[in-house]
């Protein structure tokens, strides 16, 4: 693996431009949190004592250097340069450097107005240059300059070659599950809820739904909560949240940024991706809008030899975003946002078992479908410290997917079976939240919410065949909740700090059948409802065992919810799963621009009623609760700064899954064992106890470098490499196919010429094939092996420009 490791890629920097400044006196740890507001910028705090500090009133235009040292004049305090907008503070003289508070599990951040001040850390967290995981239990934050230079156009997959603690299925973009932390369940898009949440700022983007693999686009941050998170963020969170955190309306700036890039891959088509974000006040002070618009072509790779095509599997993306910010006074604000994007792929991007590397043969194009809107109104008022926050939001999604049904010839007197497979799933969802939220004096905080969610999934499939279409049995699933929960962080002493929350939900569910033949409606349940309520504690605690050591342990819980599914044209109704996780860890942090900073994570989780995906005798993936299992991991992540601009990271998850306690039809043959007796109808047998799309080892190593040519010149050299452990793509004869066990790097140079950047990429650099996901179609995998490669060696080059 080392062989493997490139040059890894640093964010370009920024010019040091001025800004119209006018911040009140009083604290340092508010002050900077509107100095960060008006000039764009991340500032922290090295030790949070300081942020009681007094500061004085300071008015002009200055740059965001000269503003802090103003700020800072005649205090035990001084600034540090990070890299380009991004700042600390730290102490001097006599007030003694303590490591950040960097507790194990979600304090206050989620509740910091991601919209209305999204470029802020928040006091007490310090920046890491280059440390993808800044706090090593469970939140992980990173920009957009961490992850490189082309963030901006791509989407989820840059996250997961920036964080092995994330994974996914490899259907294309648009229709993957993602993972976090070795929670994982399906290979499918079905009636079952995401084990993994999503959000854009305060929106929920998922509930039964693939991730939309939104583009990264006008990001401050993005934050990885990892673990259950059940009681903060609800139902269907089991492995945790992904939450991107967009670029704040500024509303004394008119400001805008384009980028341009091209790309070409080796045995592909070529690539272009383009960009636009407006900044612009509408009434300076209090009223602004800030607009992005973006699209993107993938080329394909994959060649059809059965059709004789080449690079079939192309994929297009569009999509924008629209928000407003009003600010009427006395602490009121107004935030209104709308997301589209529509994915459209071409054809599918597996091949298989026997052709070259990056062929397959079907009989059909597999084309798919992402459409995604988001709507959201984010209502604040704010007191001092206090805050009070009331967000509505609705998502429409709508995923169309086509897979190859063909059955192959059973002999030289019996053709193969032409059949398409159609499923189109219709998802809509509507979440309110309310919260009141307070930092104290002592450094603690609390918060108290209430929540409500409705989320419908239907699905709808029919068979194509050469002279018939026929409807098979759909299914529509709904979840409504209402939730009280809240949260208290405490500190104790300056060296401990507790943490205690709750969640309350009562949840109702339904499910019936769509399209169902009469005699199935006969001999089975059409409709199932039920109700259920939980409780979802959580717990932990923080103690600063030395100057730079801190460790932290932490215990949460999960669920998610129920519904019901077809298998073999019998309507069955799945249970509620959950999961109960306890972590401990210890974080090393030595500040400075130089030095070292790292820290390991021990977790154990257990999960009740699995469900999970199967198949049934039709070859349909079917929901089934599985039985029960557990999963050891161990997270660690080290970052070293041997010399001023000079970075080197390593990040890696040790994982350990099993399913301990079966369910009744599920049964598990070991290598050296074989399962005599007669076996009940229904009955799977599975090769392996292991949980599927779980890798046993995943780990990532990169290094970076930045130096100022000049003033307005700035050069960002990177690379990495990414290795992804063995996993089995699922349960069951059909689904035990194994995946992954392989290396993906990429190198990057940027120049940061002030209000223009350049900059060159490359990906997979050795141009290793691979094989991300052992899955094109759940209708042929019965007859031969299929895989997905990665994408093959690409170049990329792109310009960026802003004012």
């Amino acid at each position: 693996m080392a062989a493997a490791l490139g040059i890894a890629i640093a964010a370009p920097a920024h010019a040091e431009n001025q800004f119209q400044v006018d911040i009140a006196a009083g604290r340092l740890d508010s002050a900077i949190f509107v100095l960060g507001k008006q000039a764009g910028i991340s500032i922290g705090l090295a030790d949070p004592r300081i942020g009681a500090q007094r500061v004085p009133r300071i008015k002009g235009r200055m740059t965001s250097r000269q503003a802090l040292l103003r700020l800072l004049a005649g205090s035990a305090a001084k600034p540090e340069r990070v890299r380009a907008r991004y700042w600390r503070i730290v102490a001097v003289n006599h007030i003694r450097k303590t490591p950040p508070l960097q507790i194990g599990y979600a304090k206050d951040r989620p509740f910091a107005p991601p919209i209305s001040y999204p470029d802020i850390v928040v006091t007490g967290r310090l920046i890491n240059d280059g440390l993808n995981s800044e706090t090593l239990g469970s939140l992980k934050s990173l920009t957009l300059d961490e992850i490189g230079p082309s963030a901006a156009m791509r989407g989820t997959g840059a996250l997961i070659n920036s964080l092995p603690t994330i994974s996914s299925t490899q259907l294309g973009p648009g229709r993957n599950r993602l993972f976090i932390r070795g929670i994982a369940d399906s290979s499918f898009n079905g009636p079952n809820q995401a084990v993994s949440g999503q959000y854009l700022g305060e929106a929920r983007l998922n509930y039964n739904a693939p991730d939309p693999d939104l583009r990264l686009i006008d990001l401050s941050a993005i934050e990885i909560h990892q673990g259950p998170q059940g009681t903060r963020f609800g139902a269907g969170t089991l492995g945790g949240v992904i939450r991107l955190v967009p670029n704040a309306v500024r509303l004394n700036e008119l400001s805008g940024k384009a980028s341009l890039a091209l790309a070409a891959t080796q045995d592909g088509d070529p690539s272009a991706d383009g960009n636009m974000t407006l900044n612009l006040p509408l009434v300076k002070g209090s009223v602004g809008i800030r607009a992005s618009i973006y699209g993107g072509r993938q080329g394909g790779y994959i060649d059809d030899r059965h059709r004789n095509l080449n690079d079939v599997n192309r994929v297009d993306t569009l999509g924008g975003r629209f928000m407003l910010r009003a600010e009427p006074g006395a602490g009121w604000s107004i935030d209104l946002m709308a997301t589209a994007q529509e994915i459209e792929g071409r054809d599918s991007q597996y091949a298989d078992e026997n052709g070259s590397a990056l062929d397959r043969a079907s009989p059909f194009a597999q084309p798919y479908r992402n459409r995604f809107a988001l709507g959201q109104i984010v209502v604040r008022k704010q007191w001092d410290d206090l805050q009070f926050m009331t967000a509505v939001n609705i998502v429409d999604q709508k995923l169309s997917e086509t897979f190859d049904a063909t059955k192959p010839a059973d002999g030289p007197f019996s053709p193969p079976q032409p059949a398409l497979f159609r499923q189109r799933g219709d998802i809509s969802l509507f979440t309110s939240e309310t919260r009141l939220s307070q930092s104290l004096d002592s450094g603690g905080s609390w918060f108290l919410g209430t929540s409500l969610i409705k989320n419908r999934y239907r699905i709808r499939r029919v068979r194509e065949g050469s002279f018939l279409t026929t409807a098979i049995i759909g299914i529509e699933n709904e979840a409504n909740e209402a939730t009280g929960f809240g949260e208290i962080n405490w500190p104790v002493s300056n060296r401990l700090t507790i943490n205690a929350g709750g969640r309350l939900s009562h949840v109702w569910l339904s499910g019936r059948t769509q399209d169902a033949p009469m005699m199935v409606v006969l001999a089975s349940q059409k409709e199932a409802k039920r109700s259920q309520t939980d409780f979802l504690p959580s717990a932990g605690l923080q103690y600063r065992l030395a100057d730079r050591i801190t460790g932290h342990i932490r215990y949460q819980e999960g669920f998610r919810a129920g519904g019901i599914a077809v298998r073999n044209d019998m309507v069955e109704r799945f249970r509620n799963d959950d999961v109960a996780m306890i972590e401990g860890g210890l974080v090393y942090n030595s500040g400075g621009e130089t030095g070292f900073d790292g820290g390991v994570t021990l977790s154990y989780s257990k999960w009740n009623d699995i469900q999970a995906d199967l198949i049934d005798n039709s070859g349909l993936p079917v929901t089934q609760n599985i039985g029960s299992g557990r999963i050891w991991t161990v997270d660690a992540s080290m970052n070293w700064r041997p010399l001023p601009g000079l970075s080197i990271d390593a990040s890696a998850i040790w994982a350990d899954s099993r399913l301990t306690r079966p369910a009744a039809l599920i049964f598990v043959r070991n290598s050296n064992e074989q399962l005599s007796g007669n076996l009940p109808a229904g009955a799977v047998i599975v090769e392996s106890d292991d949980l599927p799309n779980v890798a046993d080892f995943s780990g990532r190593l990169g290094a970076s470098y930045t130096r100022a040519l000049s003033d307005d010149v700035h050069l960002s050299l990177a690379a990495w490499a990414r290795y992804t452990g063995q996993s089995r793509l699922g349960l069951g004869p059909v689904l035990g196919a194994r995946q992954g066990d392989y290396v993906n790097t990429g190198l990057s140079a940027s120049l940061d010429l002030g209000g223009r950047s350049i900059w060159l990429e490359a990906s997979n650099v050795f141009n290793q094939v691979g094989n991300r996901f052992a899955l094109g179609s759940p209708f042929t995998l019965p007859y031969g092996e299929q895989y997905t490669p990665l994408r093959p060696r690409t170049i990329r080059m792109g310009l960026d420009v802003r004012f």
